[in-house]
């Protein structure tokens, strides 16, 4: 069937060239499916180079599995560019000529979605109702969009998917459409929801297009949630080398303790007008939820003081940015004891939150008369029961206990500066789980139907180690890996490094950028210098545009306008330069004539300053092992790839790439990240 396919698809392509390496990716992808390797545990990770097309390789190997396994294929990518590769070419390119046909959809989160409900009132000069909605007044041009979009709405031409409306809609005006969690409400019916209509299309797709994050939080909620359940799917993890880092995101709390406090107080206050709607018959379910806010509001507020009062009599020390990591180890200043008190509070409030729940539902049954009154109250309740259950989880980890040989999450403090409407100082409690391999493994590895994971820099320092701790892989529990080069002739690049009086770490270096760029810039049409830091970034081009170059700067305007920009003037065969960051050093796609000279300033190392970064440094050291090799090394060799890999981008571009970091060659461990390399043609200062 695979072979049927690729070859009505060789033939329909005008000018088909078969790639030895594609084939090689589709052949191993269907061997791991099919359970060759292991048949109880599906799981490839493939790194393909640039130029193999890995995209069209999953598709020809997986969507016939997953079609004849009655299996929906989930394809994750990490960018948008790479989302509207897959719907708007590759899918449609491959639809015709696959047997068995399939049908495809992009999934996309609930917030890119109007609530049909909150359009119609709001078109109709209904006021929103609910505890925290802050509604702004209409400007005249938000209510010219609004009418627009409600009249596109009623005739059926727009299906309420913020995306598909040709203009952008105003953020203000979104924030009061866009459907939400907590305002939905199953018992009203969902017969004309843009979100639960996207959803029902969902089910008939075959193939569902949708990036880490939403697959993610879908995964983090048990899955099955907007997505079909892990059981029923096999997973594309495109660009598979973000999935540790949003995991981590997933995992996350931040536990705001005055706001937190002030919306309990105003939910505490609200709560008295509910005995009208609730009757006689829910009394008992309201009593026992004002009981429960009586513990919960003062044991925030009982950790608040403790926390500032500590701060005052300076027993806890913030950095000049306001931010506290605690160290691995017991909290400090009791915050164990008062965080153990706020869990089994949040606890308590969330559990007596589900019966006023169900009294309302059924209200809203029994009385259609005031259904917008008990909707907008059935919507506080959950959006409450997210609050309580965000503390509950939040005050889990800062209190998570970890055995000898598992890694603590990072835990901080930030402190924010009090805004126009509180005078008093905001302190946020903080984790991040470090280790999420277990999470992944839990979530979705001893789940799915199978797994592929696919980018073109998996490997660091020529190896899988690095990649497979960080998802929560082992050497050993039947995953299959595979490591194929790009096709692309590298022989027919440069990479230069020339002789340089100082490195990054010297106080000249600064300088000596403005002076060596300019060198490297010269009779070269199409260029790309990649910095560090926007600070650097900018001191260089304000000093290099006083000496008369003409920029293109990363930040001066939209990425998308800037390479407009850039194209325009190398199509008008004027030279063009782009200053960009490490955003620019992935996913920058400037082929052929659009960039024939990249130069990297400094090599791509992190420095740990923030409190995640700083806590894996610590672990790393307290379990004896050395961060720089285990940590900062193995990342600095994958960015490094990655920009290297902005110059070639199709099999027949050339050019070449000047690295301004004379750590390659004089430090210990330049020639381990230069044998990371593509093989360049090296000319070594």
């Amino acid at each position: 069937m695979v072979r049927d396919n690729y070859r009505r698809l060789s033939r329909a392509l005008p000018g088909f060239i078969p790639r030895r390496e594609q084939n090689y990716l589709v052949a191993e992808i269907g061997k791991v499916l099919l359970g060759r390797y292991d048949r109880a545990r599906r799981i490839l990770v493939a790194e393909a180079g640039t130029g193999i097309g890995k995209s069209l390789a999953y598709l020809q190997a997986g969507i016939p599995w997953a079609r004849m396994n009655q299996k929906k294929l989930v394809i994750s990518t990490a960018t948008l560019a790479l989302q509207e590769q897959l719907v708007d070419k590759d899918l449609p390119l491959f639809l015709p000529h696959c047997q068995p046909a399939f049908r495809f959809v992009l999934a996309k989160g609930r917030a890119r979605y109007c609530c049909a409900r909150r359009l119609q009132a709001l078109a109709r000069g209904e006021a929103q109702i609910g505890l925290f909605d802050t509604a702004q007044a209409l400007s005249a041009g938000q209510q010219q969009q609004l009418a627009e979009l409600w009249q596109a709405f009623m005739a059926g031409n727009w299906q309420g998917d913020r995306d598909s409306w040709p203009q952008p809609i105003d953020p203000a005006l979104w924030q009061q459409l866009q459907a939400e969690r907590h305002n939905c409400q199953p018992a009203l019916g969902h017969q004309r929801c843009p979100f639960h209509l996207a959803r029902a299309e969902l089910e008939q797709a075959d193939v569902i297009v949708v990036n880490h994050a939403l697959l993610l939080a879908d995964l983090s909620m048990g899955g099955g949630i907007v997505l079909p359940e892990p059981e029923q799917c096999l997973y594309i993890l495109d660009e598979a080398h973000h999935i540790a880092p949003v995991a981590r995101d997933q995992g996350s709390a931040r536990l705001a303790l005055r706001q937190s406090r002030r919306q309990l107080e105003q939910f505490n206050k609200w709560l008295g007008g509910l005995n009208e709607l609730l009757g006689d018959e829910g009394q008992s379910a309201l009593g026992r939820l004002l009981q429960s806010l009586s513990q919960l509001i003062p044991a925030l507020n009982g950790l608040y003081r403790q926390l500032h009062g500590a701060l005052q009599r300076r027993e806890l020390e913030p950095d000049s940015q306001g931010c506290l990591r605690f160290s691995p180890g017991d909290l400090p200043v009791g915050l164990d004891e008062l965080l153990g008190v706020l869990k089994e509070d949040a606890q308590g409030f969330c559990r007596a939150l589900g019966p006023l729940h169900s009294q309302l539902s059924e209200q809203l049954k029994l009385k259609p008369s005031r259904a917008a009154t008990t909707e907008a109250a059935l919507a506080t309740l959950s959006q409450q029961q997210l609050h309580g259950e965000q503390l509950r989880d939040g005050a889990e980890l800062l209190l998570r206990a970890t055995g000898p040989k598992q890694t603590p999450p990072a835990r901080w403090l930030e402190l924010a500066q009090p805004n126009k409407q509180h005078d008093k100082q905001e302190l946020l409690l903080c984790a991040t789980p470090l280790a999420v391999g277990h999470l992944l493994e839990l979530w979705c590895w001893s789940r799915a139907a199978a797994v592929v994971m696919v980018s073109a820099t998996l490997t660091a320092l020529n190896d899988f180690g690095y990649f497979r701790r960080a998802v929560g892989l082992r050497a050993d529990d039947g995953s299959h890996y595979l490591r194929l080069n790009s096709p692309f002739d590298y022989q027919s690049a440069r990479l230069i490094i020339p002789p340089l009086e100082c490195e990054p770490t010297d106080p000249d270096f600064d300088a000596l950028l403005v002076e060596q760029i300019p060198l490297w810039l010269q009779e070269q049409a199409a260029s790309l210098v990649l910095f560090s830091s926007y600070r650097q970034m900018n001191q260089a081009a304000e000093a290099l545009r006083a000496r008369g170059l003409s920029l293109l700067v990363q930040g001066e305007a939209s990425r998308q306008a800037l390479l407009q920009l850039h194209k325009m003037k190398c199509d008008g065969k004027q030279p063009s330069v782009l200053f960009g960051t490490g955003s620019f050093a992935e996913g920058l796609d400037l082929p052929g004539h659009y960039l024939t000279n990249l130069i990297i300033t400094k090599l791509p190392f992190a420095v740990p300053t923030s409190p995640v970064e700083e806590a894996m440094a610590e672990w790393i050291s307290l379990c004896g092992g050395n961060p720089f090799m285990q940590l900062a090394m193995p990342e600095a060799s994958r960015k490094l790839i990655q920009a290297c890999g902005r110059l070639l981008r199709t099999e027949t571009d050339q050019g070449r790439i000047v690295l301004l970091d004379k750590r390659l060659l004089s430090r210990r461990y330049g020639p381990a990240l230069l044998d990371a390399l593509p093989p360049f043609t090296r000319e070594l200062g």
